[in-house]
């Protein structure tokens, strides 16, 4: 807290208005003139800022600013000579909007910090073995960098030798996690193991760390239903008490023969005890702090709008590969013609499908030197790859070839099969195998438990969606989709009331997530998925979902609590004054203190 007060000028202006308020208190007995001079000081600093606010946001939204109406009611009692009351409410007021400001902050405290845990500079390999200090910022995607045991990875990357990194700073997970050769690393983790090298994946501004900054940032500017429902709500709140306080003092003076002293004050108690700020406050501080929680946890969330509607869901569309399973193929069988092997290979190395990653890594030995350097390879969505009159892909886009030997038929129960065809005839096939990952397993058990139902959508075959649907726990499943087939499943489970939710990491999912009421997106997935998806997973980990599901029902429970309650503060202080059992310093201190529990209750979600 005194590093706050110590960097922030508005803090700075409550110290200074705080002592000449403390001072004007004091001499007014014996000095009033002293006394008084010390009190307009004290508003001066403590309204200052407030002031300035309430102008500006009133003329950049062109309605009445929540804070306008403490700022007229401490002006108001200047007018009546009520000085030490206004300068007692602007201190009050002031006072708690620092307290929230600093709460605020403490909800992407945790996010910002992680950016100043990431290096500025990193070690780049030339060419002859040397290396020398650059800023990240001067990275390229393919630069080869060096980094030492023991010092932070400075960007995102591709590990060109194995080592042990630790991702606590990320994800959570203290257990330092093993890198084989080609797997990815991010920016601002530890490396544990030995000098790696590296291969830059992601320029600076597109890692990791940068996403969840700017997730952050999001959220400030796409606020939820309810939040945006609350801004609109304001504006005309607003403009109704101006106009009930005039009213209000008119009857207490005509009808109830009150002073215009006392009528006048009176006006000035509901101006400040009608203002909404505890209702204002009651989502986005909360909203904050789940996206704060999520990314620790190693989840980005593009807005409140998506936690709101992740907590409302009852049915979930899973991709199979690298979602449901770890997408690490192992090529187990296969027949090519010696002639086709290195450019099926040279093929495969320009896709993120873990199938042609694995194909890739079995034959990294196979000679490529006679394939042409300028290969055109078209990618099919959810089919495969073309290149030339070569074919490669699922077994369903070979229906219409010749198939003299039933490769594309002749399937091995519960694995994966890739066909190879030349012109309009299947000449080869390569059979993978893929694991579940045990935590996608107990994440369908919690989320079946808690009433949610997942279903499995696959471009696999029968046998192999059968195979993982029963090891996973999945009561139901669709085999052999294509990328229309996913959104056509999504679109149906919509028009039947279902709040849907999709997850997918590739090019062909980001049409289905797209259409979803929320998107989710695996980490190591294609960047179109990334933009497509509402929430990114970091780490292809189906249980961090299930925390994240958890606590955005948590966030609609604190929000509807603070609701109801900034509500109930707002009308019982009304009423009080209404009946005149309420003075105006009462009335700030019960203000402003709903507001600070409100902001304090929104942050329990850190935790």
């Amino acid at each position: 807290m005194f590093h706050y007060i110590k960097t922030q000028r508005t803090a700075q202006f409550v110290i200074l208005g705080t002592i000449s308020l403390l001072i004007g208190m004091v001499t007014q007995s014996q000095s009033p003139l002293v006394g008084r001079i010390f009190l307009y000081l004290a508003i001066f600093f403590l309204g200052y800022y407030a002031t300035k606010k309430a102008i500006r946001e009133t003329l950049e939204n062109k309605s009445p600013n929540v804070d306008l109406l403490m700022i007229l009611a401490a002006l108001g009692a200047m007018v009546i000579q009520e000085e030490s009351e206004g300068a007692i409410l602007l201190f009050i007021f002031a006072t708690a909007e620092v307290l929230e400001a600093y709460a605020t902050e403490k909800s992407t405290k945790a996010i910002s910090s992680l950016m100043s845990q990431v290096p500025d500079t990193a070690q780049l390999l030339k060419a002859d073995g040397q290396t020398v200090e650059v800023a990240t910022s001067q990275l390229k995607v393919g630069d080869t960098i060096l980094v030492a045991k023991g010092n932070q990875i400075p960007i995102d990357s591709q590990a060109l030798n194995p080592t042990t990194v630790n991702e606590m700073a990320l994800t959570g997970e203290a257990v330092p996690v093993e890198k084989k050769m080609g797997a990815e690393v991010f920016a601002g983790t530890l490396n544990e193991g030995g000098a790696v090298t590296l291969k830059v994946s992601k320029t600076s501004d597109e890692t990791v760390f940068s996403n969840i900054i700017r997730m952050v940032e999001q959220a400030q500017t796409q606020p939820s239903k309810i939040g945006a429902a609350i801004d609109r709500f304001e504006r005309f709140y607003v403009i109704g008490v101006f106009l009930a306080v005039p009213l209000f003092i008119a009857a207490l003076y005509y009808l109830q023969g009150l002073g215009f002293h006392q009528a006048f004050y009176r006006g000035m108690v509901l101006l400040t005890v009608a203002s909404p700020c505890a209702l204002v406050a009651s989502v986005t501080p909360a909203t904050l702090s789940a996206i704060s929680k999520g990314a620790r946890i190693g989840v980005l969330i593009k807005g409140g709008t998506a936690l709101e509607n992740l907590a409302s869901i009852n049915l979930i569309y899973s991709d199979k590969t690298g979602t449901l399973t770890y997408g690490n193929f192992e090529v187990l069988d296969f027949y090519l013609p010696d002639r086709l092997l290195p450019i099926v290979i040279a093929m495969e190395q320009g896709s993120h499908h873990p199938i042609a990653q694995a194909i890739v890594k079995h034959f990294s030995t196979v000679d490529l030197s006679q394939v042409p350097a300028n290969l055109v390879v078209e990618e099919e969505s959810g089919m495969g790859l073309i290149c030339d009159n070569i074919r490669v892909g699922k077994p369903a886009a070979f229906a219409d070839y010749k198939d003299p030997y039933a490769y594309a038929h002749g399937l091995t129960k519960g694995q994966t099969t890739v066909i190879v065809a030349e012109d309009d005839t299947v000449i080869g096939y390569l059979t993978l195998a893929d694991q579940v990952r045990p935590e996608s397993a107990q994440a369908v058990h919690d989320f079946q438990k808690a009433g949610v139902e997942v279903v499995m959508l696959t471009g696999d075959n029968e046998a192999v969606a059968e195979r993982i649907a029963k090891e996973v726990g999945v009561t139901d499943y669709r085999a052999n989709c294509l990328p229309q087939d996913k959104i056509q499943d999504v679109q149906m489970s919509q028009t039947a009331g279902k709040q849907v939710a999709m997850i997918g990491d590739g090019i062909n999912d980001a049409p289905a997530l797209a259409n979803a009421h929320v998107g989710i997106a695996m980490g190591s997935g294609s960047a179109i998925a990334m933009e497509s998806a509402d929430l990114v997973m970091v780490q292809n980990n189906f249980a961090k979902l299930f925390q994240v599901y958890m606590h955005s029902q948590k966030l609609n429970r604190i929000i509807w609590q603070n609701l109801f309650f900034s509500i109930a503060v707002i009308i019982v202080l009304i009423t009080l004054n209404m009946f005149g059992f309420l003075d105006l310093t009462k009335g700030v201190i019960f203000h402003e203190t709903s507001t600070i529990l409100v902001i304090l209750n929104g942050l329990r979600l850190l935790k």
